[in-house]
């Protein structure tokens, strides 16, 4: 068989662009493959608008009530000039994904869609494209639950939302996790009337005590939380939508949002065709990437496992490295960090203390609070916490719920990984006054009981007793350091 390329990228995401790069960026002959946007779903429609539509929101959230003596008129939302700021965004991050940037790289872009015919080869459109190494990264779309009606109701999902012209006077959020709680509150804070159901329970997977306070924040602001709702039925009526579910009154509102979760998208692709199996998840892979075919890698949300565009960029990274340089790379998820931009920020690494807790037999919790940090109290922004989670003498856990939280997990990382010793966290010397003393703070507390137990209290009194007898003795006139 001829190759046309040392490797073949199948999609332009998170995912697929890092791959692509780097390989080309070795002197590699790479082809990327791209039906749509390039991008993908984070650039899109996914991590760049919804998190400058939750910037807009907290800026008309900060224009509200009367806070440390600053009383506004409140915010006049204009959603037309808010969508224009979401497409901005997009717009000014779009260079960094574009063919031209990649082109000059070295990277052959092929628009239109891939379909595998053999173990090393795939056509597009007409054209046959054959390579040692092949990378699948199309990406997910939106799970639709199978809800009697739904197809033949108006709905939105993360594809749809941020193209919507005007704001939703009444929005129902189907779904509590990451995107369902964002949007919730995105919306809440711009206007809209929002009611949120989980068939579950509402940020159900995240730290229990960090969810509990999340979830009065949303309440207070307006948000209408419905756990354990089972809807039975979608359909449209006169001015809306509406949802029957079966512990209740039907739910009505202006739009609907699906926000239930992601489903690998593997339309198409011909699988079966080059040996990759897949199962209800996604493609099925190893702890390297490999599929079943070992010479194609499948990377990003496309795959069985978590589905995060820090997830996809980092597999990529290890595709580069086992394709350009032959490394046996492995694949570590159980450390990745995950975060909710909502506000205050939710920001995850490791185990949570449930999870740790089933885990473990000795787990032990300890927690700073935002209201204990001198920034915190002198913005008034005091709710959330750093809650360190510490088993068999090493830390499996950290959860941070407060502003910016997702931007102090950096350090924990470092520790987490074992890259940085608790200690030296401990020890580290940060500026005053900022949130980053949480941290510090909490890295200390392991130590303190053998900073300050017994046996420290009993060396410190013996010096003092050396020092008074040295005193005691030094002639008069001697001065002494």
């Amino acid at each position: 068989m001829a190759w046309t390329h040392d490797v073949v990228v199948v999609g332009a995401g998170s995912a697929g662009l890092t791959a692509a790069g780097g390989c080309a960026r070795l002197g590699l002959r790479v082809a990327l493959i791209e039906r749509d946007r390039m991008g993908g779903e984070c650039l899109n429609t996914g991590c760049v608008p919804s998190k400058a539509l939750l910037a807009a929101s907290h800026r008309a959230q900060a224009m509200r009530g009367n806070a440390l003596g600053v009383t506004g008129p409140g915010p006049i939302v204009d959603f037309a000039a808010v969508r224009a700021h979401v497409h901005g965004a997009i717009a000014a991050i779009a260079p960094h994904d574009s063919e031209a940037r990649f082109a000059a790289w070295g990277v052959e872009i092929v628009r239109g869609a891939a379909n595998l015919t053999g173990r090393n080869s795939l056509v597009v459109g007409s054209r046959r494209l054959a390579a040692p190494r092949i990378v699948l990264a199309t990406g997910s779309s939106p799970a639709l639950p199978a809800i009697p009606g739904l197809a033949d109701t108006p709905f939105l999902t993360n594809e749809t939302v941020f193209a919507l012209d005007t704001l939703p006077s009444r929005l129902i959020v189907l779904g509590g996790g990451a995107i369902g709680v964002e949007m919730a509150q995105a919306f809440r804070r711009l206007g809209s009337a929002v009611t949120m159901l989980d068939s579950g329970t509402v940020l159900g997977a995240a730290d229990a005590e960090a969810a509990r306070i999340l979830r009065s924040v949303l309440a207070a602001e307006g948000v209408t939380i419905l756990d354990h709702a089972t809807v039975t039925a979608a359909s449209r009526e006169p001015g809306g939508i509406r949802l029957d579910r079966a512990e209740g009154p039907p739910i009505r509102g202006s739009h609907l949002l699906v926000a239930t979760g992601r489903r690998a998208r593997l339309e198409g692709l011909g699988l079966d065709r080059a040996g990759v199996a897949a199962g209800p998840d996604g493609i099925v892979v190893d702890r390297r990437c490999r599929t079943t075919n070992k010479a194609i890698f499948a990377i990003g949300d496309c795959r069985a496992g978590p589905r995060f565009t820090h997830a996809a960029g980092y597999e990529g990274t290890l595709v580069v490295a086992a394709i350009g340089f032959g490394l046996p790379v492995r694949a570590r998820f159980d450390l990745l960090p995950s975060v909710i931009y909502t506000s205050p920020e939710l920001a995850q690494l490791g185990a949570t203390e449930q999870q740790a807790r089933t885990r473990h037999r000795r787990v032990r919790v300890s927690c700073e609070l935002l209201a204990d940090n001198d920034r915190a109290v002198a913005e008034g922004d005091m709710t959330g916490f750093v809650k360190l989670v510490r088993a068999d003498r090493r830390v499996v856990g950290v959860t941070i719920l407060g502003t910016r939280a997702g931007d102090m997990l950096l350090p924990w990382s470092l520790v987490l990984r074992g890259k940085a010793s608790l200690w030296t966290l401990a020890d580290t010397t940060v500026a005053y006054p900022t949130r980053s003393e949480l941290s510090k703070a909490a890295a200390f507390t392991g130590f303190e009981p053998w900073l300050f137990g017994r046996a420290a209290r009993c060396g410190a009194r013996l010096q003092a007793r050396i020092r008074r007898g040295v005193s005691n003795q030094t002639p008069p006139g001697t001065v002494r350091l």
